[in-house]
């Protein structure tokens, strides 16, 4: 029977590893002179990417110049220098070097018996996030593909130790400026809709504690089971960090579990500037973070903690007969009796080998800087006449619009926001406050400093200059 052999020789293994490494590293040398979107090449190339699946293969240089020159560029450039907008991602290259690395080898790491080197290796770097983030020993975490599914198991946690099987009246309270994941996963995890409280919040976009004091008590006059309460440790509008203290005490006040969003901001509890904005971490239940923001790791990384390791461990675990095979080594612990994932990837390299190689101080110092670069920024549109801050910003993230003299507020800052982003030079986003839109800034790329943010500011400026005279 002919059939083609799918093992590569050591020249063609080598030749493609090559062409790959070099294109990336162009790619990276020439991202601060290159677009901060190009979306608008998708159209030419939508129709080519609409093929059947060829019968016959085809040599790997086309397949890699359309992807690196057509494809990839068709996008926004999240890595660059100027995209401020969203929550950016970093992408370091050592990461990448540890996904080919991980993908290469093909280790599974569900379970310790499989992989114990490795395994053990995911549990120091989640060790060391319960380090930093000031959780005890009995902590425990997981890696997960980001935010979304960090949070799920937070809350199928929080549900089976409180609920039991009876989720009818079960209880979740938050603010309505929590990321919309959260509402998601929640109904997911079988919360009905209408039993998630979304609660008003200060002037600054922080939660209100005696909100959430007076919500629970109606609940509990109802004869309702009030069992999650969600904090967040900077908000994707707007960056703000909830009292977190106040809401710890409300929660335990209650019985309920505390529960902290910090995929974004959890990080900056590294920094002595970000621990002042977010002192009372450490007494939340559980906590997300996702290293693919604070710690600049590519894309599909983030890790849920629990204050109580076992607790977790109780909501995810379960066995069969086919995996009877599989031990637990002594003193270890399987990643797959803590997370929903049985099958995934080795993920945990991606975040382990930057930090091996930079050290701690090295993110610490990145983070400091990104605070104070955000806090420069401010201060100069509060100082510019037209223009606004909505709030003080308490990390790297905040809100801002410009006010003509004439015409609606609205619509002449979705057109600054247009064609600020139309030029390419600057990649900002936008949202809504209180139902007025305003553009958002994030400030958290490892690529972006002092001078590509004074960029920012006086591209903005002239702008809305341009655009009201």
């Amino acid at each position: 029977m002919k059939f083609t052999n799918l093992e590569l020789s050591r020249g063609e293994m080598l030749r493609m590893g090559e062409m790959v490494l070099r294109h990336v590293v162009e790619h990276i040398e020439n991202l601060p002179d290159a677009s901060c979107n190009d979306l608008d090449q998708f159209p030419q190339i939508a129709d080519f990417l609409s093929e059947p699946a060829p019968e016959e293969g085809m040599d790997f240089e086309p397949v890699l110049d359309f992807l690196m020159n057509r494809a990839i560029p068709a996008s926004m450039t999240h890595p660059h220098p100027a995209f401020m907008g969203y929550i950016p991602a970093g992408g370091l290259f050592p990461s990448a070097v540890a996904d080919f690395i991980a993908a290469a080898t093909n280790r599974y790491v569900g379970v310790s018996f499989a992989a114990p080197a490795l395994a053990r290796l995911e549990r120091t770097l989640l060790d060391w996030f319960v380090d930093w983030m000031g959780y005890p020993e009995s902590a425990r975490g997981i890696l997960t593909s980001g935010g979304s599914l960090a949070n799920f198991s937070a809350i199928v946690t929080a549900r089976k130790h409180l609920l039991g099987d009876n989720l009818s009246k079960g209880i979740i309270y938050m603010s309505n400026q929590t990321h919309h994941c959260v509402m998601k996963v929640a109904s997911q995890a079988g919360i009905p809709e209408k039993n998630i409280r979304m609660l008003d919040v200060d002037e600054n976009f922080r939660a209100l504690p005696e909100h959430f004091e007076r919500a629970i008590n109606e609940d509990l006059k109802k004869g309702l089971k009030p069992f999650l309460l969600v904090g967040n440790a900077g908000t994707t509008n707007t960056g703000a960090v909830d009292p977190l203290d106040e809401l710890a005490d409300v929660a335990k006040s209650f019985g309920l579990w505390y529960h902290l969003d910090a995929a974004y901001g959890g990080f900056f509890n590294l920094c002595e500037e970000g621990k002042k904005e977010l002192k009372g971490i450490e007494r939340s239940d559980s906590a997300v973070l996702d290293p693919h923001k604070g710690l600049f790791i590519p894309y599909g990384t983030g890790s849920l903690l629990v204050r109580d390791g076992e607790l977790l461990r109780r909501a995810h675990v379960m066995s069969a007969d086919y995996i009877q095979d599989h031990p637990v080594l002594e003193h270890e612990w399987d990643a797959a009796d803590y997370s929903p994932e049985l099958s995934r990837s080795f993920r945990g390299l991606r975040v382990w080998l930057p930090i091996k190689l930079f050290g701690v101080q090295a993110f610490r110092e990145n983070l400091s800087e990104k605070l104070e670069l955000t806090r420069w920024i401010y201060r100069r549109f509060v100082e510019e006449p037209g223009f606004e801050c909505l709030s003080r910003p308490q990390l790297s993230a905040f809100a801002f619009r410009y006010r003509p003299k004439i015409g609606d507020i609205d619509v002449f800052n979705q057109k600054l926001l247009k064609t600020i982003v139309a030029s390419k030079k600057l990649y900002l986003s936008s949202t809504r406050l209180n139902g007025e839109f305003v553009i958002r800034m994030c400030i958290l790329g490892f690529r972006t400093h002092r001078p590509e943010v004074e960029r920012a500011f006086e591209l903005i400026k002239a702008t809305a200059q341009n655009l009201e005279f």
